[in-house]
């Protein structure tokens, strides 16, 4: 349960450019069953949103790559909107993951509190979301567009389909603002490459953790996951 800090480091060390920190929550609608059965055993372990934010005190002092937390809208609220928003700021917080929130009403109701804090909510997009929709939510963007690769759930891939590069290229030929990272279904290098040729990166996340799940060196299983998928080579390009 303590690990938090430690990955954060090790990660951003081995080259990773952004962190992504899932908040364990009972129903996580948009995961697949590995970042489900860790959210459960979290929880079991008695992980919270309470004691995330105690975790991050001082990471600011470990690491300036960009830090979002990803989570779903009843847990902010049961924990409080401005309680959570000024814990966000007090330990650097750069932006939000929350795929349950509606986009109207992230406009109506939250998107002014969130900017004042520094706050960057990121939207999540698919194959079926229409243009309309795309270019509202990149109006409403100042961070980036997480592209969900496929119509699914979280979870690993074998490979890209010649579809999903069809809809990449679609949005790219949009020509939109914000930076694209795609996600769900990234895996390994083949997937993570191939997805970095058409948008800005890729996010990695059920490998990762099922890779956490089976280690017995935290640092060394991070480092060698990250330096796999992308070698430090190419980090210095």
């Amino acid at each position: 349960m303590q690990d938090t800090a430690t990955i954060i480091k090790t990660a951003d060390l081995a080259g990773v450019d952004m962190m992504e920190i899932g908040i364990p929550y009972s129903d996580p609608l948009a995961d697949g069953p590995t970042i489900q059965a860790s959210g459960t055993k979290a929880l079991e372990n008695g992980m919270s949103l309470k004691l995330l934010f105690e975790q991050l005190a001082d990471v600011r002092s470990h690491t300036q790559m960009p830090l979002l937390l990803m989570g779903y809208l009843n847990m902010l609220m049961q924990f409080g909107i401005d309680d959570f928003i000024a814990q966000c700021k007090a330990v650097g917080i750069d932006g939000l993951i929350l795929p349950d929130l509606p986009v109207d009403v992230y406009e109506s109701e939250y998107q002014a509190k969130f900017e004042a804090a520094g706050l960057h909510v990121i939207f999540l997009i698919t194959p079926q979301t229409t243009e309309a929709r795309i270019r509202k939510i990149d109006a409403l963007s100042r961070g980036f567009i997480y592209m969900v690769s496929s119509a699914a759930i979280t979870g690993a891939k074998k490979d890209i389909s010649s579809a999903q590069v069809e809809y990449f290229e679609r949005i790219k030929n949009m020509n939109l603002k914000n930076a694209r990272l795609i996600g769900f279904g990234i895996s390994d290098k083949s997937t993570f490459d191939t997805a970095c040729l058409h948008a800005q990166g890729a996010i990695i996340g059920s490998a990762f953790i099922k890779a956490l799940g089976g280690s017995e060196d935290l640092e060394e299983t991070v480092r060698e996951f990250v330096v796999g998928v992308r070698p430090r080579s190419e980090v210095a390009r």
